[in-house]
């Protein structure tokens, strides 16, 4: 490898762990400086689709609450993942919206040692039905999401980074 692709890694590298770092750091203190759920959300700057979501739901007020509530939070690359107009659609239809967002959240404080043990089970949402865990090969899934970054603590519960957004299932009309 050449000297100038060598100090490329390098320089991609620190920007890498610069990034990292600030966001961890930021997240790690937002249970120091008071930051709900919300808040931390905010500042990560990964949530743009997600906190746009929540306004346009109505549900600004209930994850500033005292909780404590276990979020799923899908990043905006989760939310750029869904087909084409599915965002600008269900920010349209604020029920369906609220039903999904709320598929997202756990009530009580669940950190990740906690969501490992839960493998092969279940965990009720907010929402009413149930996400599945399953915690094997070094990851989680929650239904069909990968959690890619744990424990981000607020002041009224914990964020869970999942990779993509989960959709509860329809119920059939006879049940």
């Amino acid at each position: 490898m050449s000297n100038k692709a060598k100090f490329m890694a390098f320089v991609l590298a620190a920007v890498c762990a610069i990034s990292f770092a600030s966001f961890s750091v930021s997240a790690d203190d937002s249970k120091k400086e008071g930051k709900d759920i919300v808040d931390t959300a905010v500042s990560a700057g990964s949530f743009n689709t997600l906190v746009a979501a929540v306004k346009a739901a109505g549900l600004v007020e209930t994850l500033k609450g005292d909780g404590p509530f276990t979020v799923f939070a899908p990043t905006d690359e989760a939310f750029a993942k869904l087909p084409a107009g599915t965002v600008e659609a269900l920010l349209k239809d604020k029920a369906k919206l609220t039903k999904i967002l709320t598929y997202h959240v756990v009530a009580g404080n669940v950190m990740a040692k906690d969501v490992v043990k839960l493998d092969g089970k279940s965990a009720k949402t907010v929402q009413g039905s149930s996400v599945k865990i399953d915690a094997r090969g070094g990851k989680v899934m929650v239904d069909n999401a990968t959690v890619i970054k744990t424990d981000i603590a607020a002041s009224n519960g914990v964020i869970h980074v999942i990779d993509t957004v989960i959709i509860p299932k329809e119920r059939s009309k006879g049940r």
